[in-house]
């Protein structure tokens, strides 16, 4: 474990063990500071938690944060010979439960989850966990299939030509050739992020994916937008009415997590909030970042 100050800040950096393997965490601020910690869990599935940095500001108005690379990236263990059958939702439920437990935050805590782990918070909160204080899914689809079928309207809308691209080389299953990279990048720009350059947070996290794929081969497939793997049949909805705690759901104007994929976050749970931020795409902490703290406090600061 190491400890370093910031300007206002402590930060404490770490692993946990998890089973036989380690989940790495960083916590901003005081943990003991009488607020409960705001835990943020971050998309992919297979990403890091860098393009979510930014959201240790929140630390400086007294919520601690605490960031975590799930298993399989960044600085929790890697397992790049482990097949599909282990990359389970179960999997990163029980290691969400496992570092609420070893920071001794299970009792007082809540859940910040961005894309795929805003379906992934939804899951656990759903389970009534008697520690959980509130909830904040941002730009996250409710399912896979609500997903997959907004791609195929977002990818419409594209360039000329650029479908066609990417619809060939996914048929011909070369979606590891360089025209097929390059053909991904105006759906990035237009719905995953549409600032450029890419903030370096962002570009981090992207890389790591690219230099270790297995989760996201895995359980998501080879884009954002050609869902094949485990996940492309799994969704949250029926679990939606289970949660009780005050849930902010947030979502970019221009979101590959369509209005279509969120709006059953907004309908299903009984006390759901819904802030469709207008100049963002995918990721409003990045693109609003200010917009995005004055919602997140002003959430944090009415008892959510």
């Amino acid at each position: 474990m190491t400890v370093a100050a910031g300007s206002q800040r402590t930060v404490t950096k770490g692993t946990v063990p998890f089973g036989e393997y380690q989940t790495w965490y960083r916590v901003t601020g005081d943990l003991s500071s009488g607020n409960p910690a705001v835990v943020v869990v971050h998309g992919g599935p297979g990403s890091t938690h860098d393009y979510l940095q930014n959201m240790a500001v929140l630390a400086d108005h007294g919520w601690p944060v605490v960031h975590y690379d799930q298993l399989g990236n960044g600085g929790s263990t890697h397992l790049p010979g482990r097949g599909a059958d282990f990359w389970t939702v179960d999997l990163f439920l029980a290691e969400l439960d496992n570092l609420l437990t070893r920071l001794d935050i299970a009792d007082d805590y809540i859940l910040f989850g961005q894309s795929w782990g805003g379906l992934l918070v939804a899951r656990h909160a759903s389970l009534k966990p008697a520690g959980l204080r509130g909830l904040v899914i941002a730009n996250a689809p409710a399912s896979y299939p609500l997903w997959l079928q907004e791609m195929e309207v977002l990818r419409a809308q594209l360039p000329p030509g650029v479908n066609e691209t990417l619809l060939r080389h996914e048929a011909a299953g070369t979606t590891d050739s360089e025209e097929y990279y390059e053909a991904m990048g105006p759906f990035y720009d237009r719905h995953v992020c549409r600032l450029k350059p890419w903030p370096r947070d962002y570009q981090a996290s992207f890389y790591e994916v690219y230099n270790d794929p297995t989760v996201y081969f895995a359980m998501n497939g080879p884009s954002e937008f050609h869902v094949i793997g485990t996940l492309r049949d799994w969704g949250v909805e029926d679990c939606l009415p289970d949660i009780e705690v005050p849930t902010l759901v947030l979502s970019g104007r221009h979101d590959e997590a369509t209005p279509v994929t969120v709006r059953p976050y907004a309908e299903l749970i009984p006390r759901a909030r819904w802030e469709i931020f207008e100049d963002s795409s995918h990721l409003p902490h990045l693109e609003e970042p200010e917009r995005f703290v004055e919602v997140m406090l002003g959430y944090l600061r009415q008892g959510r």
